[in-house]
């Protein structure tokens, strides 16, 4: 099992996000419970992994062509570590999850990998792919003393240029957007259409994927860490959060479709509001259009197109649905972006001192289903047994994995 970690393609690493003095992604007792091999790797991010003038001069993807490499490597030489390079399964979280998700999608990948697993991100995400690369390199070269009017003279100082102040400009200010736009606004550094790893849209590269078995899903509030900074009413206790905010933040979300998209998704969203609404439900409703618009709507897309092409291959969805432990936190708020690792990387095992069995229940479900997939590409199937079968998302029977500490029949939906 292969692990892409997440950061907005702008940060992070295999080993460098500590967990209570632990690391986040030590797949030691995943690798013992599930009897998997666990291996983390790193690639480039932010402007080394992913400026791009949206040509030949400067392609972009080099983060994706790292994983690829790494991917690669893994397969010529797992067999020494005990592993099977017919088996591999590759999972990843928010912008990692979307890796996956394009690895999945690449030509490239063809016979490379098994299985595919993506939790919160895919690469249908609107923050995936950089349709606009170029203004954003114009953007990095001015902040290293590179832009010129000659576009082929600043992409060769940019490629000459200091890595260290190259990567500092593209460190990002999320007080820019404060009123100006919306958090996903700020991640630019992301995968483009390059016409060779990612030859096309991705909607239309799911027939590369036919063969691989998919598995994605989504917090229950992934948004809500994003929605905390388009507006920050909603985690304050003495502060309502107003129409006109709710509004403001669908239009942000909705500009390229026009005005007419913010009445009719307002509408849609506080249909069961009343006639006075309860402030939290309000708030509740702002990660709820977060989540949805970044994480919920594209994955369950992406599903839908994999069930639609696949030959062969399996397709599984699940909601992740635990009370989030971060104190602090409003009473409404559910599962909070990236809540999910603590539980699949076995914490509640290694740190019992800070858990209660419920979550030591719910680690070991989601060890279970995750390496049971990717031993055998149905999460109910393996040598790890389960609290409830996982029935598989069809084109035409689109269910779901409702996944907390209480799981049981009436967990799918």
């Amino acid at each position: 099992m292969v692990y892409l970690f997440g950061g907005a393609f702008l940060l992070g690493a295999s080993n460098d996000i500590s967990f209570l003095g632990e690391s986040l992604y030590d797949g030691k007792e995943m690798a013992d419970r599930g009897d998997v091999i666990v291996v983390t790797v790193n690639y480039r991010v932010g402007p080394l992994g992913f400026l791009s003038s949206g040509d030949a001069r400067l392609p972009g993807n080099y983060g994706l062509w790292d994983q690829h490499a790494a991917i690669s490597w893994v397969r010529r030489n797992i067999a020494a570590f005990g592993g099977n390079p017919d088996n591999i399964t590759l999972f990843g979280q928010s912008a990692g999850a979307a890796s996956v998700s394009f690895q999945m999608l690449s030509p490239h990948s063809k016979g490379l990998f098994r299985r595919a697993i993506s939790q919160g991100g895919v690469a249908l995400s609107p923050w995936a792919l950089q349709k606009k690369p170029m203004a954003l390199t114009k953007k990095i070269a001015r902040k290293v003393g590179c832009w010129r009017r000659d576009e082929d003279v600043m992409i060769e100082c940019l490629k000459t240029s200091d890595p260290v102040k190259l990567t500092m400009a593209g460190k990002i200010d999320v007080f820019l957007i404060l009123g100006k736009g919306t958090v996903m606004d700020l991640i630019e550094f992301s995968p483009v259409i390059d016409g060779d790893f990612i030859p096309d849209e991705p909607s239309k590269l799911f027939h590369n994927a036919a063969k691989f078995d998919f598995m994605a899903g989504v917090n229950s509030m992934d948004g809500h860490m994003f929605a905390g900074v388009d507006v920050p009413s909603i985690n304050k206790k003495t502060a309502n959060t107003t129409v006109k905010s709710v509004k403001g933040l669908l239009a942000g979300l909705t500009k390229e479709k026009g005005g007419a998209a913010v009445e009719s998704s307002f509408s849609v969203y506080s249909s069961n509001w009343g006639s006075h609404p309860d402030p939290a439900v309000v708030k509740k409703t702002v990660a709820d259009i977060e989540t949805d618009f970044l994480f919920l709507v594209p994955t369950q897309i992406a599903l839908q197109l994999h069930a639609n092409n696949a030959s062969g291959a399996r397709t599984f969805s699940y909601l992740f649905s635990m009370k989030t432990r971060i104190p602090g936190f409003p009473r409404w708020v559910q599962a909070e972006h990236a809540e999910d690792l603590q539980y699949l990387f076995g914490k509640p095992f290694s740190m019992p001192l800070i858990y209660f069995p419920r979550h030591r229940n719910l680690s070991k479900y989601m060890i279970a289903y995750w390496t049971n997939f990717a031993r055998t590409g149905n999460p109910s199937t393996g040598e790890s047994s389960v609290p409830a079968l996982w029935p598989a998302f069809t084109k035409n029977h689109r269910v779901y994995l409702d996944i907390n500490h209480k799981i049981s029949k009436s967990s799918v939906r």
